[in-house]
């Protein structure tokens, strides 16, 4: 408990004071936002917003974790590291990402076939490797199988099904963080509150693990390094209390693509690594209804020959059309978060407690 706390307080502490130097690092270089022409006008007063704050939170996060890790004299496991590895990956692709974008000045970056072969290569790097690593218990970081709560017997999947699982299902979380990042604070608060969840969680199933004495039985978790898991989920809960200081409206700095595509990569990263791969809709709920949002606009559009569902996707952006404030608008989405992190939470408690 002691390394989840200190990670997690270490990491929390080098936002909270290192973004303020990194908002004035990036402003004197010019590195800011660039906003669409074709997008909201009430956003044109955000251009020039210093933006790949990312990098603070992915530093702190990785620095908060090894600080942890020094403190306890615990050595790193193979599920943590992945999972920091994931989550540094992404955020690389999204900061060539945003670099292009401030490069070039333009609001778009990496064309959409390197930025999807730059997700694919790190995503897939990252399921051969959670299918390696067993423990002297046979466990390995990722499973076989697709899971709820914990594995469900009869989809056992191959090798190959089960890295491309990994990648939509990385791919599908990423993008919904990525979209859900339009509104000051937005995907910022809404993420701190699943790696919340998921520190409770990984606490809950390091207690419960089948790997000690005290969680053996059918109600067991076979998860490889859940108390390290619960370090990383700490640390990246820290880190973004503190960016979120900064980030909350109005928005001294943007995460960018370089922390939306990494937040995204750790949700899934984590949801693999716990055995919650379909639990993780329930809980990032609030991602999957924006994306849901665009999916649906799309598609309407196109068999409507050019009628809208919503006034403007992602959904966020349809109730600030509709005249809602933006902070309103953050706040209200918050709540829907909040309730859907309560109910994931719930269903997972549940489950024990009727397991």
């Amino acid at each position: 408990m002691i390394s989840i706390l200190f990670g997690g307080a270490v990491s929390m502490v080098l936002t909270l004071l290192g973004t303020r130097y990194a908002i004035k690092w990036l402003a004197r270089r010019g590195y800011g936002q660039e906003i669409r022409d074709d997008g909201l006008q009430s956003h044109m007063i955000k251009r020039g917003t210093p933006t790949m704050g990312g990098t603070v939170f992915i530093v702190a996060t990785i620095v908060g974790y090894f600080a942890a890790k020094l403190f306890t004299m615990q050595p790193p496991t193979a599920s943590a590291i992945l999972v920091l590895f994931l989550f540094a990956g992404m955020g690389t692709v999204g900061f060539l990402d945003d670099f292009i974008k401030i490069f070039r000045q333009r609001s778009l970056g990496l064309r959409s076939k390197a930025k999807l072969a730059g997700q694919t290569l790190v995503a897939v790097i990252f399921a051969v490797l959670a299918l390696q690593f067993p423990d002297d218990r046979g466990q390995r970081p990722a499973s076989p199988f697709i899971s709820f709560i914990r594995d469900i017997g009869w989809l056992q999947l191959p090798a190959i099904l089960v890295i491309i699982w990994i990648l939509l299902l990385i791919a599908g979380m990423s993008n919904g963080v990525n979209l859900a990042d339009g509104l000051d604070g937005l995907a910022t608060g809404a993420s701190m509150m699943v790696f919340g969840a998921y520190t409770l969680i990984c606490i809950w199933q390091f207690n419960q693990s089948c790997a000690t004495e005290r969680g053996v039985g059918a109600k067991c978790y076979e998860v490889r390094d859940p108390r390290d898991l619960a370090v990383v989920a700490a640390c990246l809960t820290g880190a973004l209390f503190g960016f979120l200081w900064w980030n909350a409206s109005p928005a001294k700095i943007f995460m960018g693509d370089t922390g939306s595509l990494s937040l995204g990569g750790a949700l899934a990263g984590m949801a693999v690594m716990t055995r919650t791969e379909l639990l993780v809709l329930l809980l990032g709920g609030l991602f999957v209804l924006i994306t849901a949002s665009v999916i649906l606009q799309v598609g309407y559009f196109k068999l409507t020959h050019g009628k809208r569902l919503f006034r403007m996707a992602p959904l966020h952006h349809h109730f600030e059309m509709l005249g809602w404030e933006q902070v309103n608008v953050v706040i209200r989405f918050w709540i829907i978060q909040g309730l859907c992190v309560v109910i994931g939470l719930g269903v997972f408690y549940a489950e024990w407690v009727t397991g």
